[in-house]
């Protein structure tokens, strides 16, 4: 290229330099020209930073939030989360107070032309996302919701935190043993109506509550159960049927579930069918007769000596497993 070339070609690179540099500044992301200006001014980053603030503390917010108001708020002081002695406390020394969960809140103070106020950054209703209300609560508990947490089926169907946990109420009802079961049943209707069965698991007793046997947050069982498998978790508390027997019967060993309902049935010990029906779905020619036991040996239609008042149990008491040398047929 020749010295005369260059001059005619350098103009029109001159009249395309702006244009280039404006396109390389609208490449930026936002937040990287926000950082780069607070280098140049940090006095004004800092600014910018203070206005997203209402600031004020809890006595601010608690000038609306009253007892009282339609949106009462004062009940987080008696909470964890208004402890001010703890140093992880929003409401410690120094911190934001409710804009540490509510986020930065400053135009909240402004009514619009219709007399509203616009919300918080951050409101936890249910007009906003599962995921954006969840970021707030998870920023402080992650190690409370846990490693299963994020594909937990709670998450996947969008069930946030404040769905479950009421954080201005003192005890959280979905944490005390008490109430926890109603907190459950908003959503878990079919459990709520397994329980009240007449065989059911001693839930609205209050000897054991949903906690004793599901991880809400997720676990590495089906249906968030705390254990790997069914059985694993009824072992918990029905170690006497863990084994190793001598003589099994597979079933059990499989799944408890194949015989038991796991909330609650209508009929005894939680069972999901009445012997002997239950038995011969699986039992129907092995050392019996082969004939089905049916309603037809049911009064006022007739009256079975193998149904009234009998069960393959009476004989076969051992049916979860036997340890006896004689037992193979779980009799003894």
């Amino acid at each position: 290229m020749t010295q005369v070339q260059r001059t005619r070609r350098s103009p029109r690179l001159r009249g395309r330099l702006p244009v280039f540099l404006a396109a390389l500044v609208l490449a930026i992301p936002p937040v990287l020209l926000t950082l780069l200006a607070s280098f140049a001014d940090p006095s004004r980053a800092t600014a910018q930073t203070a206005a997203e603030y209402a600031g004020g503390g809890v006595r601010l917010c608690l000038a609306c939030h009253g007892p009282g108001s339609d949106h009462p708020g004062h009940d987080i002081l008696g909470t964890p989360h208004g402890f001010a002695g703890h140093p992880r406390s929003a409401f410690a020394a120094g911190a934001q107070q409710c804009e540490a969960c509510h986020g930065p809140s400053a135009d909240h103070l402004r009514r619009l032309e219709d007399g509203s106020r616009p919300p918080p950054a951050v409101s936890f209703t249910r007009e906003e996302s599962a995921g954006h209300r969840d970021a707030m609560c998870v920023s402080c508990h992650a190690a409370e919701a846990g490693m299963h947490w994020p594909a937990s089926e709670h998450r996947f169907n969008d069930v946030a935190c404040t769905d479950c946990h009421r954080v201005h109420q003192t005890p959280d009802p979905v944490i005390a043993r008490a109430t926890q079961a109603e907190t459950c049943y908003t959503c878990h209707q079919r459990e709520r109506a397994e329980l009240l069965r007449r065989s059911a698991h001693p839930v609205h007793a209050g000897t054991m509550t949903c906690t004793d046997c599901h991880a809400p947050h997720g676990g590495i069982g089906p249906a968030a159960l705390l254990r790997a498998s069914v059985n694993e978790t009824c072992y918990d508390c029905h170690a006497a049927l863990r084994g190793p027997f001598l003589w099994e019967h597979a079933p059990v060993r499989e799944d408890c579930t194949h015989c038991h309902v796991p909330h609650g049935s209508a009929h005894a010990d939680l069972l999901v069918a009445r012997a002997p029906w239950l038995c011969q779905q699986c039992h129907l020619a092995q050392f019996h007769p082969s004939t089905v036991a049916s309603g037809a040996g049911i009064p006022p239609r007739g009256a079975s000596g193998s149904i009234l008042g009998q069960n393959c149990m009476n004989c076969h008491s051992q049916v979860h497993g036997s340890n006896h040398p004689s037992g193979p047929g779980l009799t003894r």
